[in-house]
């Protein structure tokens, strides 16, 4: 399609939604108040009928509306059910004129069906069975009251309670069973019904008549053009959510002052040959902590991404790689301000290949715990349980990092392997204090004594191997980084899968571990 067709089929969805109001204002977030909760609504239903589906399925589009909302929602829904298309929704307590918007109604209890046919008609089928809706009753609030079995509850209690709320819905004596009696009436008045043989016998109709239909696809985006699109509303998104990464940056800068502050021209004295390694672990222990922040605002950004992907619009390689590329420019800026800042103030080894060095460790360490974030926000269930947990995974890291303790000290099982080798901590810490202190000769503790070389504080007080150099390290930084973002794939692609099969390993062994209805039989009871 060109731009052209494609900026015809928005205005006319925006107009037909009655979006004309609000069409150049932002949706909104925590900082600006942007578009209504009505508004919001019709608009995630523009966005499902761009794409002009035959079959729209929504469930409860008028929750959380008021009642003109609503009905400006539903009515627009009619038109496009008038314009060929099957349109499908559950909806929670519909007002009457929502109610007779509506050609066909469902009725579904426990899984048995009360009612299947016109909505229209819905109401002498009541009557006919023998529970009609008084005059002055919403329909659908008395057919919820027929075979909803939550009113007996409230009933009872009510009358524990001394209390009773009930109030006589006719003056039929029927209406005074319980709902399981009136709900069994109601199932096997359908069953019987002419409107129930009727829909049975178009049911087999469209079976016997059943063709094949050559289904025509869609022209889909080229994968080039669903990333461009995607990588540009990912970065207007950060661009314009301030605690995505502003308030990020802000905090960098501000950490990384206060460390150049509290090491400030460390120098070549003997301190500094404790100084320099405990600078290295606030820089990568404390500043990439900051990185947490990060989590709510992705959990924002897969909510939509998630109903996009489940349309099939475009696939999970695309976003990892368009999140990553929007985010990219802000990853740059906030690598270069606070590496500018600590390597300047600090006095770390001069030099410009030292101070890239330095730079893109950071931007490797930022980017690996970002994406880190994102894993775990796919698996927890809300963002107080995701920043613990990626807290908690971060310090985890931080544990086998050589400040604390030399690689070749840890405990072999897990620590050491593989833990050593899989964490950002290991390469990046490893990585700074060769860049920094390779070259460098520091005083001695005892004066009058020949200097201390920085190669050989690494290899006898940290226990930093020299057999490769600084750039392996940053070169095993960028592969964990692109492992990290093939585990982010891997789990935005299979989540779903492996979710579906654990919960059904589970319902099969709470089924094999329940009791069947011969074994209660043969149970006896003892006295």
């Amino acid at each position: 399609m060109t731009n052209d067709e494609i900026n015809d089929i928005v205005e006319e969805t925006i107009i037909k939604m009655g979006l004309q109001a609000c069409a150049e204002t932002k949706i909104g977030n925590w900082h600006l108040r942007g578009i209504s909760s009505g508004e919001k609504k019709r608009l995630s239903i523009s966005i499902e009928i761009l794409t002009q589906p035959t079959v729209l399925l929504l469930d409860e589009p008028t929750s959380g509306l008021d009642s003109a909302s609503a009905f400006f929602v539903i009515q627009v829904l009619k038109c496009i059910a008038l314009d060929g298309r099957i349109v499908v929704c559950s909806i929670h307590q519909p007002s009457s004129h929502l109610f007779y918007l509506f050609d066909d109604l469902l009725l579904l209890s426990n899984g048995e069906t009360i009612y299947f046919g016109d909505a229209k008609m819905a109401v002498k089928f009541f009557a006919e069975a023998g529970f009609p809706c008084p005059s002055r009753r919403n329909p659908s609030d008395h057919f919820l009251r027929c075979i909803n079995s939550d009113f007996d509850k409230v009933a009872g209690s009510s009358l524990k309670s001394q209390a009773p709320t009930e109030i006589p819905m006719s003056s039929n004596s029927l209406m005074y069973l319980s709902t399981e009696e009136i709900k069994a009436k109601l199932v096997e008045e359908y069953r019987n019904s002419e409107i129930s043989m009727n829909i049975r016998k178009r049911v087999r109709e469209l079976a016997h008549n059943e063709q094949e239909e050559t289904v025509l696809s869609k022209d889909r985006a080229s994968w080039w053009k669903q990333l461009c699109i995607l990588s540009h509303r990912s970065f207007l998104n950060m661009l314009r959510d301030m605690g995505y990464y502003w308030l990020r940056i802000v905090f960098y800068v501000l950490v990384s002052i206060t460390v150049g502050i509290l090491y400030l021209n460390v120098g070549l004295s003997n301190p500094a040959i404790y100084g320099r390694p405990k600078c290295v672990a606030f820089i990568y222990g404390f500043l990439i902590c900051l990185s947490v922040g990060g989590l709510p605002s992705f959990i924002e950004e897969h909510k939509a991404s998630y109903r996009e992907r489940i349309s099939c619009h475009y696939g999970e390689a695309v976003f990892v790689l368009s999140n990553f590329l929007s985010s990219f420019p802000f990853l740059v800026i906030l690598s270069i301000s606070s590496g500018t800042i600590l390597h300047y103030m600090v006095q770390f080894h001069p030099g410009f290949s030292h101070y890239c060095h330095f730079c893109l460790s950071l931007f490797c360490c930022v980017s690996i715990v970002e994406t880190c974030m994102m894993v775990v926000a796919l698996l927890v269930p809300n963002v107080l349980m995701g920043m613990g947990v990626g807290t908690a995974l971060i310090v985890l890291m931080m544990m086998v990092s050589p400040v604390f303790r030399g690689v070749s000290d840890l405990p072999k099982f897990f620590w050491q392997y593989p833990m050593s080798y899989i964490t950002f901590a290991t390469w990046a810490i490893e990585g700074q204090f060769k860049n920094d202190m390779i070259g460098l000769e520091f005083d001695p503790a005892v004066p009058g004594d020949p200097k201390l070389k920085g190669e050989e504080i690494l290899l006898k007080l940290y226990g930093v191997q020299l057999n490769y150099c600084k750039w392996w390290d940053l070169a095993a930084l960028f592969c964990i980084l692109t492992c990290y973002k093939i585990v982010l794939f891997a789990t935005l692609k299979y989540k779903d899968k492996a979710s579906k099969l654990l919960h059904r390993v589970f319902a099969r062994s709470i089924f094999r571990q329940t009791p069947q209805k011969d074994d209660v039989n043969n149970i006896s009871v003892v006295p």
